[in-house]
């Protein structure tokens, strides 16, 4: 008798094995916790309803996550249009010559290419060479997820009547991105550059299939870091104590530096960010716009993106002198402008 799952010939002398579908998928399990949450949706509602605190979670986790997906599917389609339409090639030779203009231009080029910050990596990456080319490419990583549209645009929409701080963060974000360039051509070493260039998109796929794929990886990407930041915004508003807002409130340097960790770790998406820090309404703008600034240029997933595509040499070096940079200029930036 053959083994189940397998089939053999007649002389018994080969063996073909046969891959086994798994019983369960990811598909059967999210199709199962819907019909859960379903069937349980009047228990929980009632729950919710029955608990001020939860009921203010709950609130505040959904006014996040519901102001913040139109414009995270917004970024992932134009993401997924980049991929299938603009080769990182073209960017590179698009580059002046000049160290500085080169720098300056993939600053603001970062405008033109709205994107999540985990796409950014590996265009960097791919864009990466000796020289001018070197420094422009950590620019461009830098700005194309803190300054375009999208990420303004939602910033506008998160801070109404505050037209500031959508200025403050994007110039304290372009400067981030430039000093990092400028001080990579300085005292940047290829040496620390120890990965090879990630595999390219295999030639004979067509567009349409680059862009879903695109589309599809950033998608569950950034959408499983917004709900954490939902969650994580709504656990704040509910389980600190208000007395902790006013003392970080009421010190500048505490503020900031807890709101730089806080962008650190939670690693939300610059696409979605605003949001949260909207939420946190008992905090001054100037740590909150620390917050946005640190965010899309250095994070936990980041430092560990930056350390596959680059080496460990390198992320360890340029991660935590981004961090210094974008705290001390959002700071800088807030101070004139809020």
């Amino acid at each position: 008798m053959p083994a189940f799952g397998g089939s053999q010939c007649e002389s018994g002398l080969m063996t073909v094995a046969v891959p086994r579908r798994p019983l369960v998928t990811s598909t059967e399990v999210l199709v199962a916790g819907l019909v859960v949450c379903a069937l349980a949706g009047t228990w929980m509602r009632d729950g919710v309803a029955g608990n001020e605190r939860l009921a203010t979670a709950g609130t505040v986790f959904s006014g996040v996550f519901l102001q913040a997906v139109p414009f995270l599917v917004l970024g992932v389609v134009i993401s997924g249009l980049i991929a299938a339409f603009v080769s990182p090639q073209r960017l590179a030779r698009w580059l002046p010559r000049n160290t500085a203009a080169a720098v300056m231009t993939a600053g603001v080029a970062g405008a033109a290419l709205p994107g999540c910050e985990c796409g950014s990596v590996p265009v960097a990456r791919r864009l990466y060479g000796e020289g001018s080319v070197g420094a422009a490419a950590l620019t461009f990583m830098l700005s194309a997820p803190a300054i375009n549209p999208v990420v303004l645009v939602a910033t506008a929409v998160a801070f109404p009547g505050q037209p500031e701080m959508v200025l403050a963060r994007c110039l304290a974000s372009l400067a981030t991105a430039v000093v990092m360039g400028a001080l990579w051509s300085r005292w940047g070493r290829p040496g620390w550059i120890s990965r090879r260039l990630p595999r390219t998109t295999d030639p004979d796929q067509s567009r349409w299939t680059v862009f879903t794929e695109a589309g599809r990886h950033d998608f569950l990407q950034a959408g499983s870091y917004l709900v954490i930041g939902a969650a994580a915004a709504a656990t704040l508003r509910v389980l600190v104590p208000p007395w902790v807002f006013q003392h970080v409130a009421g010190n500048l340097l505490i503020g900031v530096v807890t709101m730089a960790l806080l962008a650190f770790v939670l690693a939300l998406c610059s696409e979605a960010d605003a949001f949260v820090a909207a939420s946190l309404t008992m905090l001054p703008l100037v740590p909150r716009l620390v917050f946005l600034v640190v965010g899309p240029a250095v994070d936990v997933k980041l430092v560990a993106m930056q350390a596959g595509l680059f080496g460990r040499s390198f992320a360890i070096r340029f991660a935590p002198v981004t961090l210094v940079v974008a705290t001390v200029l959002a700071t800088a930036v807030g101070l004139v402008l809020l």
